[in-house]
């Protein structure tokens, strides 16, 4: 099941990859199919842990960018993914594979929610499905910790820029972009220094 590592590249002794396009496509759909509230903790289970298509590291560093990127962040991620495996037919059976199904559920649950989202309860249990959703983030946050031991700029200054982006954001409630500009490009320059650059 270990794919041949290409150059440059941490590969675990399990790494795996997608067989078919039709093996991405339904990997793919099975993941977006899980991730109501919030796909990033259903992302790094399906594609780290239990499909193995990715490590942890990779994950973080794939993540890291598509969140950088226009656009939704899952997409992102498996347009990359798609890509890395089939090139551009990979990006767009990802990219089809991620919306398809879940585009096909909304809609169903749009008709629905017209028709008793006026209900009190449906609003409250909307406002629990929120907390349970920011918890999850929280959690796989947590989980992938690890990964960044081999990070150039180590634990304690990752940790920094994370609590950072989270006061600028939760607490003062600074417009993302520039948050993201600002930690990103004090991150981007602490990395460049501690490479020696």
């Amino acid at each position: 099941m270990s794919s041949i590592p290409e150059t440059g590249q941490a590969y675990t002794l399990f790494k795996s990859r997608p067989r078919s396009l039709s093996d991405l496509f339904f990997g793919l759909s099975w993941l977006a199919l899980q991730g109501f509230g919030g796909v990033l903790a259903v992302a790094q289970r399906e594609l780290v842990e239990h499909k193995r298509w990715l490590t942890k590291e990779e994950f973080v560093e794939e993540w890291s960018v598509a969140q950088l990127m226009p656009g939704p962040n899952v997409i992102n991620l498996a347009i990359a993914l798609g890509s890395r495996y089939f090139g551009f037919k990979g990006a767009l059976v990802a990219v089809a594979g991620m919306l398809t199904f879940p585009a096909m559920i909304v809609l169903l649950l749009a008709i629905l929610y017209g028709q008793v989202g006026h209900h009190p309860a449906v609003a409250g249990a909307l406002r629990g499905m929120g907390a349970v959703a920011a918890g999850l983030v929280i959690a796989t946050g947590l989980r992938l910790t690890p990964a960044l031991k081999s990070n150039v700029l180590g634990r304690g200054a990752c940790a920094a820029l994370g609590l950072l982006a989270f006061v600028g954001i939760a607490w003062l409630r600074l417009p993302l972009a520039w948050v993201m500009l600002a930690l990103g490009s004090l991150g981007w320059l602490l990395a460049w220094k501690r490479l020696g650059g």
